[in-house]
């Protein structure tokens, strides 16, 4: 095996290690993960490394990928399918605004509260209320439905005066498993996507960075995740904010085709429980 090939192959080893552990929980066993595996390397090669925007023969792919010819067209034939997840919600885009847009934010850029009330039974001067801004994203869903299902959750409460108020770690804390799996294979590929574009020396680079200390106390861990949390959503939301403004300006544009990732993320645990593989982080502190 090439040198380089052997480092990028031992990094992978460290990635899919908690994968894997993920998988096992799940009960997803080897034989179905490697048969998802080996298709997904065929979709990749077909529709990633084509020459000249050629379509790729079942014999470059397999020679791409190693995987046999016969399996190669078997997966072209039938792909495989497996249900999706649950999409990102309604209720995603209605806290991103709420959290972001100005017509429902306050002058120190909070979410503000918004009226109950449709706006034919209100005071004008209250400014939009939690009917239009559900309107503003979707005019298929009725507003009414879509509060019941956020009053339950505890994502909103209700005040005493027919206001709402956004409980937005209420959002973040849900223990929707649909949900929850939903961001695990969005969040972590584009993470991957990023990481794998700097590592192949693409450019322009990526932001991917991150700051890692062993041998600390408990106390400690609890002091650095409480700074953490509130260190990055003041940057989420302040990015959440400033593309919300950006997107309602590029609204009519054609050559508005990019999308974007920015994210944020806390890990701890006991020094011993790593793994002989990754034995080389033990003892390190720093940034990278």
């Amino acid at each position: 095996m090439k040198g380089t090939q052997s480092l990028v192959l031992f990094a992978v080893k460290k990635l899919m290690r908690p994968l894997v552990r993920t998988m096992i929980h799940f009960e997803i066993s080897y034989p179905v993960f490697i048969r998802m595996l080996k298709s997904l390397y065929v979709e990749v090669a077909e529709q990633e490394f084509q020459l000249d925007g050629k379509h790729n023969t079942d014999s470059r792919i397999s020679l791409l990928t190693g995987v046999h010819r016969k399996d190669v067209r078997r997966f072209r034939e039938n792909p495989e399918t497996l249900e999706p997840p649950q999409p990102v919600s309604l209720a995603s885009h209605v806290v991103s605004l709420w959290l972001g847009d100005p017509e429902y934010t306050d002058e120190n850029n909070k979410p503000r509260l918004l009226p109950r009330l449709p706006a034919a039974q209100r005071d004008p001067a209250e400014g939009p209320g939690f009917e239009e801004l559900v309107q503003s994203i979707s005019k298929d869903v009725r507003p009414r439905a879509l509060l019941d299902e956020l009053l339950r959750t505890g994502v909103v409460r209700e005040t005493d005066n027919n206001h709402l108020k956004l409980d937005q770690q209420a959002f973040v804390a849900t223990d929707d498993l649909r949900q929850i799996a939903h961001y695990f294979g969005r969040n972590l590929r584009d993470h991957i996507a990023c990481a794998g574009h700097n590592l192949q020396g693409d450019s322009p680079r990526f932001l991917e960075r991150a700051v890692f200390y062993d041998r600390l106390s408990q106390g400690s861990i609890e002091e650095l995740r409480s700074q953490a949390e509130l260190l990055g959503n003041d940057a989420l939301v302040t990015l959440n904010r400033m593309a919300v403004e950006l997107a309602k300006k590029d609204e009519q544009q054609p050559r508005a085709t990019q999308r974007m990732t920015f994210g944020a993320y806390f890990y701890n645990t006991p020094v011993e429980k790593i793994a002989k593989d990754d034995e080389d982080s033990c003892g390190k502190q720093g940034s990278s």
